[in-house]
């Protein structure tokens, strides 16, 4: 089995008296889906933020190909190759898929003296960078408003993996799509952890990670649950976990059906 790529041992979060992880273990590899799967409160977007750097561990470890990683804030993270895609994108909808795609990022064209927004290159690679995860645009020049929620998704996953990326954190980016923009999301997801990319899905839908999940991992009120590969857990054992198991069947049974 090859080293994992990320590595955070016994990570526990603490804000005052209140504890938002308990001693998270989980290993995230190379060219996989990992699905972070927990309901409203699990401590999921605290483990994107202790991750992604915005949070520092008030115990553990988070170690990056075997070395101890300190982050001062996400500039270190994304510096090392962890790149977060939020379930609110930050994107201007009037301005144009290659203008938001090299946002930050802007290529450089020197002519003597003076430099200038090489849109030529802009354009050429934003219009590559979409054809390659399945998204036909009318032109680079397209306002990126007019996308679908799922295309706009995928515009910023494409971006994260051009730039370096080499974990990919995704919050939550199916929560608010129809089925179709879902699918092409999903999709999305498949042909990035193709290229090599360790791919961390934050989900509360089952459904969604089965479809493209390699390992699962709940979170419930701050603490794992375990991890288990696909095919080695049920959608129906992942939703008793994610509901806190007993909780779920005392419920259905007090309503004489399936929750």
């Amino acid at each position: 089995m090859t080293q994992p790529l990320i590595q955070m041992k016994n990570i526990e979060k603490h804000f005052g008296s209140v504890i938002a992880l308990a001693g998270v273990s989980v290993d995230i590899h190379a060219g996989e889906c990992h699905c972070l799967l927990g309901d409203n409160g699990a401590g999921k977007s605290t483990f994107i933020k202790t991750l992604s750097g915005v949070h520092k561990p008030t115990r553990g470890k988070i170690l990056f190909e075997g070395r101890d990683m300190h982050f001062a804030d996400p500039r270190d993270a994304i510096a090392a190759g962890i790149a977060t895609v939020h379930q609110h994108l930050a994107m201007i909808p009037l301005m144009s898929v290659s203008r938001n795609f090299f946002m930050g990022n802007e290529p450089v064209r020197k002519i003597g003296p003076f430099s200038f927004f090489d849109h030529d290159l802009a354009n050429r690679t934003t219009m590559t960078e979409m054809e390659k995860m399945g998204i036909v645009l009318r032109g680079p020049d397209q306002a990126v408003g007019t996308l679908s929620g799922g295309e706009r998704q995928t515009v910023a996953i494409a971006r994260a993996v051009h730039f370096g990326a080499r974990v990919l954190i995704l919050d939550e980016p199916t929560s608010a799509l129809g089925v179709r923009q879902t699918a092409n999301v999903l999709a999305t997801i498949d042909k990035v952890r193709k290229q090599g990319v360790a791919v961390v899905f934050i989900t509360h839908n089952v459904r969604h990670a089965m479809a493209v999940g390699d390992r699962f991992t709940v979170l419930n009120r701050g603490r794992t649950y375990g991890t288990a590969k696909r095919g080695e857990i049920t959608p129906e054992e992942l939703q008793d976990l994610m509901a806190g198991g007993q909780e779920l069947a005392t419920l259905e049974s007090s309503l004489g059906s399936t929750v």
